[in-house]
């Protein structure tokens, strides 16, 4: 009896091994401050280069033939224009009240068909995340009337917006919260929508 209680307190006090299970634990947390600092630093990275995408795709748009259909070529007055003999092609449309027709906002979705938005898209490929395509892009031109005039063509406001693009991590994250003692749900270190931007200008020459 007093031999089997002698062994079990030395059992209880032997510290053999225990350097490794710590040494486990923590090595699991390093390894996971690491690669977490290295991936969300990708994250911010690819979110300004996505920015300056963005820009870039805006200003190409701008200076390009429109990309969406149905864009109006030229600014038509009104009947009310019509009608008011003052007016004389030129005039700013902000300048009086009803005498240019505001053309409808148009909206659409890039594609590979298209070749002013594959153009785009080559020349922003490289700051975009990984599986950027033309279907990526998003065009809006909407009207402006202090950018316009009576009978002249029309030059509205051009947006390109980035939008359902994913982020992929390149690290497994989750397995490295598992290892450190955490739970994985599945999501931590898999791919997340990469969240949408869009830069806007004024149109310089459609054509």
């Amino acid at each position: 009896m007093i031999r089997a209680a002698r062994h079990i307190t030395r059992v209880w006090r032997d510290e053999a091994g225990t350097v490794l299970v710590e040494l486990a634990v923590v090595l699991g947390l390093f390894v996971l401050m690491v690669f977490g600092v290295i991936d969300f630093g990708r994250l911010g990275f690819s979110y300004v280069l996505a920015e300056k995408a963005t820009e870039t795709a805006a200003r190409m748009a701008v200076v390009r033939p429109a990309i969406c259909q149905n864009v109006a070529p030229v600014v038509r007055r009104t009947l009310l224009g019509t009608l008011n003999l003052s007016v004389r092609n030129g005039t700013r449309c902000s300048d009086a009240p009803g005498v240019c027709r505001a053309p409808a906002t148009v909206t659409c979705t890039g594609s590979a068909g298209q070749p002013q938005a594959a153009a785009i898209l080559t020349q922003i490929a490289a700051l975009l995340p990984v599986g950027a395509g033309p279907e990526n892009l998003r065009f809006t031109y909407s009207y402006d009337p202090d950018l316009n005039r009576v009978g002249a063509p029309y030059a509205p406001i051009v947006t390109v917006e980035i939008t359902d693009l994913e982020y992929q991590f390149i690290s497994p994250l989750g397995a490295f919260v598992a290892l450190a003692g955490g739970t994985d749900d599945g999501r931590l270190g898999t791919a997340f929508a990469f969240p949408s931007m869009s830069a806007s200008l004024p149109a310089e020459d459609l054509k």
